[in-house]
């Protein structure tokens, strides 16, 4: 029988992390792409400040 692995976000410094995720317009296209990143909580309003 095989173990399940369950991957965490926390480690053992007690920092918490989000996953932040942000539409962004293609300036070529004009079409939407999401883009995706795992952040320190702190960081989580410079994510969503910056273009």
């Amino acid at each position: 029988m095989a173990k399940k692995v369950v991957a965490t976000l926390k480690t053992g410094t007690g920092k918490a992390f989000t996953k932040c995720i942000k539409m962004v317009k293609s300036e070529k296209t004009g079409a939407y792409a999401f883009k995706a990143e795992i952040v320190p909580n702190e960081q989580v309003k410079d994510f969503f400040a910056k273009k």
